[in-house]
């Protein structure tokens, strides 16, 4: 594929621009021939390119002339350059200014996002996900684990959730989740978040249970605290302890080396009175190659 085609598909999903949150080009599923190492996403008046890898400067000169025709033609007010390879400075606004702070808005709720780190604060290849809790939310108590900044949780009171209980260790990563919800006027009065290593503070999010819903988003990798391959089951372990009786588990990963059944496995063998009921479907802006290297988010619900 070439880079005109490429302009014609980043500008085909351009075609209805809103402030919606939206990836505009994913590279990342090799969906795309020699452009595996290229993301773009549109979020609000900001046009966000990622470079996965160092590529050649004369092509990365020629895409970043196309990137700032399109950031041109579509009233963007930014253009911003992240190189994921490098280890500092990795994000550059090649036009207008880089935001110390700035919203993604996803079905009209805000979420905080800022440049300062690799992510910036939300991930929006999960938005069927917060759609699927929006779904089931209403009155239930809901736990969230590896929350992040909290976007799951935000959904969920937004929707009518009647608790939820966000977990990760991050503090700085729960302080924008706290923003999160008083950006969208959400009563935090219902929200729970413990700063803490899930693996070793069962009884602290016990206490808050039992869950109804139980959502399971944690990193593949994340060097000295998860590794997906030897932690996952710990968590499928305690699901007894935590589950309400009709309770619906939302089981998410994205590790192109582990496919659905890896999951699976884990619920038949350590949470065997939980039965598969379906994957969700990823976004058709998040083409893969193949399903069962892309994001994988499963749903379970206890019999």
């Amino acid at each position: 594929m070439n880079i005109d085609k490429l302009k014609e598909i980043i500008l085909s999903n351009l075609e209805n621009k809103s402030v919606e949150f939206k990836r505009v080009f994913h590279g990342r599923g090799n969906f795309y021939e020699d452009f595996n190492y290229l993301v773009v996403d549109s979020i609000n008046d900001i046009l966000l390119v990622t470079l996965f890898e160092k590529i050649d400067e004369k092509i990365e000169a020629s895409l970043i002339k196309v990137f700032d025709e399109i950031y041109a033609t579509k009233g963007f007010k930014s253009l911003i350059i992240q190189r994921r390879y490098l280890k500092e400075n990795m994000n550059e606004a090649f036009r207008g200014k880089l935001p110390q702070s700035a919203i993604a808005i996803e079905n009209a709720l805000k979420y905080n996002i800022n440049f300062s780190n690799q992510n910036i604060g939300i991930f929006s290849d999960m938005k069927i996900g917060r759609e699927f809790i929006q779904d089931i939310c209403k009155d239930k108590n809901v736990l969230n684990l590896f929350s992040y900044t909290c976007a799951f949780s935000v959904a969920a009171i937004s929707a009518g959730a009647s608790k939820v209980v966000n977990v990760d260790m991050s503090k700085s990563a729960l302080t924008i989740g706290r923003e999160n919800h008083r950006i969208n006027s959400l009563d935090t009065k219902k929200v729970k978040f413990m700063p803490y290593d899930i693996l070793k503070s069962w009884n602290r999010i016990k206490k808050e249970g039992p869950y109804d819903i139980i959502i399971i988003d944690p990193p593949s990798f994340q060097k000295g605290s998860f590794a997906a391959t030897r932690d996952y089951e710990k968590i499928i372990k305690r699901l007894g302890e935590l589950a309400a009786q009709e309770c619906v588990v939302l089981s998410c990963l994205n590790a192109p080396e582990l496919d659905t059944s890896f999951i699976k496995n884990i619920f038949c063998e350590f949470a065997s009175n939980f039965t598969f009921e379906k994957r969700l479907k990823n976004l058709d802006t998040f083409p893969a190659i193949d399903e069962e290297k892309a994001l994988k988010n499963l749903v379970f619900k206890k019999e």
